[in-house]
């Protein structure tokens, strides 16, 4: 059963593009000429603030304001896009986003959400520290929880794989990559509401596997570290409703390593001159390491984001791997 009806899908797209406009999809010829497959790139790092998460966020707002009209605000955690995105669309209904992040963040992406709007607040060692302790401040600050994943959420994200799929009606496999699980699941629902055939191939760290591990052993598996440049992979433990839709939904999950993700970040900048940070890599990295197998075959990728920090990007450019944060 589809996660939403395609009336929905639309129902969500009209609000999502009325606020932000769509986002291109190209076929760039230079990376058809590198990997033998026609590629179209989802350019999500084309968004106001850079990054999917945005569309997400109004959809969440949208329903926050329609169903607790007198609600003050929110309050999430985030490495950062989906800190950008729900301070962007909270400030703008009027709301306090309050967003804590872990200690040693992006600086960059901080300064992104302080300009959004948000009330930064650092705490924890990594993600999923600083979203217990948002679960815990939730309630004394009177504020509304954002939670990784929410239907709300996931019927506005699904909105770039519906722009997708009806521009691109050929392709075959999409690769998406997978931290929390918003953008796979919105991809299935979007692939299922519109009866599309694509096969959907979800990415993950080496070095943050809690998605594929946990599809393995049918049930959530926790890690005990997520070290990768990738921040929006970087995840310890999975989110069971997410769960539940991409273990059955996706075709198959894979790994890439940082090594991997550099090298797609340079093809980025070599073949179409786009920013990519590490998650919005990782579905290239993914089809490049099995380009063998899509050869004369229509592929797509999402470049979920472009926010990487410029230390990073000079690291990258000059042939090496950033060290986490």
């Amino acid at each position: 059963m589809a996660l939403f009806s395609r009336t929905e899908l639309e129902d969500a797209h009209r609000l999502v593009a009325a606020r932000i406009g769509t986002t291109p999809q190209y076929a760039w010829p230079q990376l058809e000429q590198r990997l033998g497959t026609r590629v179209w790139v989802k350019h999500e790092n084309h968004t106001a603030t850079g990054s999917f998460k945005l569309r997400g966020a109004i959809t969440f707002i949208d329903w926050l304001a329609r169903t607790q009209p007198d609600c003050p605000g929110i309050i999430t955690a985030t490495r950062g896009n989906h800190g950008q995105g729900q301070a962007m669309a909270a400030r703008a209904a009027g709301m306090r986003a309050v967003v804590y992040v872990p200690r040693g963040n992006s600086t960059e992406k901080n300064a992104a959400m302080r300009a959004f709007g948000a009330e930064l607040v650092e705490f924890g060692n990594d993600f999923d520290e600083a979203r217990q302790e948002v679960l815990r401040d939730a309630k004394s600050e009177g504020l509304q929880f954002v939670p990784p994943f929410h239907t709300e959420l996931v019927r506005g994200v699904a909105t770039y794989a519906y722009e997708l799929l009806t521009a691109a009606p050929d392709i075959e496999t999409l690769f998406v990559p997978i931290g929390c699980g918003s953008g796979i699941c919105g991809c299935i629902a979007a692939r299922d509401a519109l009866g599309h055939k694509a096969r959907i191939v979800g990415v993950v760290s080496e070095n943050a596997q809690t998605a594929k591990l946990s599809v393995e052993a049918g049930h959530l598996v926790e890690t005990s570290t997520a070290d990768t440049f990738a921040d929006g992979m970087a995840v310890r433990v999975s989110v069971q409703d997410a769960f539940d839709i991409y273990r059955t939904g996706a075709d198959r999950i894979v790994t890439v390593s940082d090594a991997d993700v550099a090298d797609a970040i340079r093809t980025y900048y070599t073949d179409t001159h786009n920013l990519a940070e590490g998650a919005g890599a990782a579905p290239l990295a993914a089809l490049m390491n099995e380009a063998h197998m899509h050869q004369g075959k229509e592929t797509a990728v999402i470049l979920c984001g472009g926010n990487i920090d410029r230390d990073w990007f000079v690291t990258v450019l000059g042939g090496g791997i950033p060290e986490p944060r």
